[in-house]
C-alpha cells in the first residue's frame, strides 16, 4: 500500500490550496482516508477524514474552510483548503488503515504567511 501526497506550497493568509493523496495497492473504495497535519513543535493532529461512502469529519478549527472529497475512479482523496490561516501551517499527511496496518504518505508542506 502506498500513499503519495501532493499540492503543498507557500501561500498568504486568506488564499487557497488543494492537496491530493493518491493511493495504490489496496481496494481504495473500501478505505477511510485521513488527512493529518503536524505543525512545528506540535503533535500530529487529525484534520479531516472521509469514509468509503463519503461520510466526512473535520476538526473544529477547519470546519467551513476545508473540504475533503474522494474520487474512487482515480484512487484519490483531495483536501480543498480555503481561507488559509498562519496556524494551518504544517506538514500534511494522508493515512489509511488496511487490515490493521497503518500506511502514511510522505507528507506535503503547507506554509501560510501572515
Amino acid at each position: 500500500v502506498q500513499l503519495q501526497a501532493f499540492g503543498g506550497g507557500l501561500v498568504q493568509a486568506g488564499e487557497s490550496l488543494r492537496l491530493s493523496c493518491e493511493v495504490s495497492g489496496t481496494i481504495f473504495s473500501a478505505n477511510t482516508i485521513h488527512w493529518y497535519r503536524q505543525a512545528p513543535g506540535k503533535q500530529r493532529e487529525l484534520v479531516a477524514n472521509i469514509a468509503p461512502f463519503g461520510n466526512t469529519n473535520y476538526v473544529n478549527s477547519v470546519k467551513g474552510r476545508f473540504t475533503i472529497s474522494r474520487d474512487n475512479a482515480k484512487n484519490t482523496v483531495c483536501l480543498q483548503m480555503n481561507s488559509l490561516k498562519p496556524e494551518d501551517t504544517g506538514v500534511y499527511y494522508c493515512r489509511t488503515n488496511v487490515n490493521g496496518n497503518l500506511y502514511w504518505g510522505q507528507g506535503t508542506l503547507v506554509t501560510v504567511s501572515s
